[in-house]
């Protein structure tokens, strides 16, 4: 296959138009860091993870991980759960939300979600992520996609065994991140793994774990002979690293460029989530955007403590004011609110509204 990360590629009748997958992250993967992320050049984005419980009870908050936008497409939102029935009910919710594809996330290793037997749980049960699998596809006219671990202990082989099984239940493409679920985020990616499930499946992978360069992208690709590569934590408040593993640019953005993109992100923020959430939830972005010795200590310091996002914005644009221009030419390219596609029975309150 060729290893132009600038190709486009199909999970069945779907076309991705780069062969980089912006992963999903519980806590980060909102709407806006989804939009910036394609933006950038990820050609395919995901939500975080989604209960299926949460969407049967119409809990507000669940909910309103199906906001979708006009140019986030392709986009695929995750849910989890372990009951068939419930996942195949979340599956057509999230396909009449207007997502691209359904995902299912039988890797997640934190002990909530495996205790009720989803997550990385499954890959000790795959007669039962068959099953899931089934009812989801059977469910939808989209396509399913299923994100895996290894395993559930150091050294499984269980994404082998299972991963077949997953496809011939109608999966489309599926996603290795080959570290066990007791790792964590520890130790290495085991891309080996990666390599072996490619050979076992007549669908496309996509490789999770360890790819930061664009350099790793292309071994991790010429190595495994997967279809695409997935990045989650270098991307956080951190998108020219999305631009210099799909088109191999290197060049570091100004002060003002970091400030632009992070005051839209804030007002993109708290027009999802509304200003009391965000601005908790903002907080850990302000140190992945600031860092990398692109603002001072201090200044990263001090931006956290402050009370609203209007304050953090005035504060970055008095650092860096020549962001004014940037950020007004960043809003301008934004689609209007009102093309968002929703679920009619989306309460106005989960976007901070009345």
């Amino acid at each position: 296959m060729s290893l132009n990360l600038r190709e486009s590629w199909w999970i069945r009748d779907v076309e991705v138009p780069t062969r980089v997958v912006l992963a999903p992250m519980a806590g980060v993967s909102v709407q806006a860091f989804r939009r910036q992320g394609r933006r950038y050049g990820a050609g395919l984005v995901c939500s975080e993870m989604v209960s299926c419980a949460g969407m049967a009870h119409g809990n507000e908050r669940t909910l309103g991980y199906l906001r979708v936008a006009s140019d986030e497409h392709p986009l695929a939102i995750q849910i989890f759960g372990s009951d068939p029935k419930a996942m195949a009910d979340a599956a057509r919710m999230v396909e009449s939300a207007g997502a691209d594809l359904v995902d299912m996330n039988f890797g997640c290793p934190v002990r909530k979600v495996t205790k009720t037997g989803a997550g990385a749980h499954l890959l000790q049960d795959a007669d039962l992520a068959y099953r899931i699998t089934e009812a989801v596809a059977s469910a939808v006219s989209v396509p399913v996609s299923v994100k895996m671990r290894r395993g559930v202990e150091d050294g499984s082989r269980a994404c082998l065994e299972v991963g077949p099984r997953l496809v011939e239940a109608g999966a489309s493409t599926l996603t290795l991140h080959p570290r066990s679920a007791k790792q964590m985020y520890t130790g290495y990616a085991d891309h080996s793994l990666t390599a072996e499930l490619v050979e076992l499946v007549d669908v496309p992978v996509i490789a999770s774990g360890d790819v930061t360069s664009h350099a790793k992208a292309l071994s991790v690709l010429a190595a495994t002979g997967a279809a695409a590569v997935m990045i989650g934590r270098g991307a956080q408040g951190n998108p020219w690293a999305i631009r210099e593993i799909v088109f191999g640019e290197a060049d570091q953005p100004s002060r003002e460029e970091v400030a632009a993109e992070l005051i839209v992100f804030i007002r993109e923020t708290v027009r999802e989530l509304g200003e009391r959430r965000a601005s908790g939830f903002l907080k850990k972005f302000y140190g992945w955007y600031l860092g990398h010795g692109r603002f001072p200590r201090p200044f990263k310091q001090e931006i956290v403590m402050l009370h609203s996002t209007e304050e953090v914005v005035t504060r970055l644009l008095a650092a860096a004011p020549e962001a004014a221009p940037l950020v007004e030419a960043l809003e301008a390219e934004l689609p209007d609110p009102d093309d968002d596609v929703l679920l009619d029975a989306l309460p106005i309150s989960v976007y901070g509204g009345g």
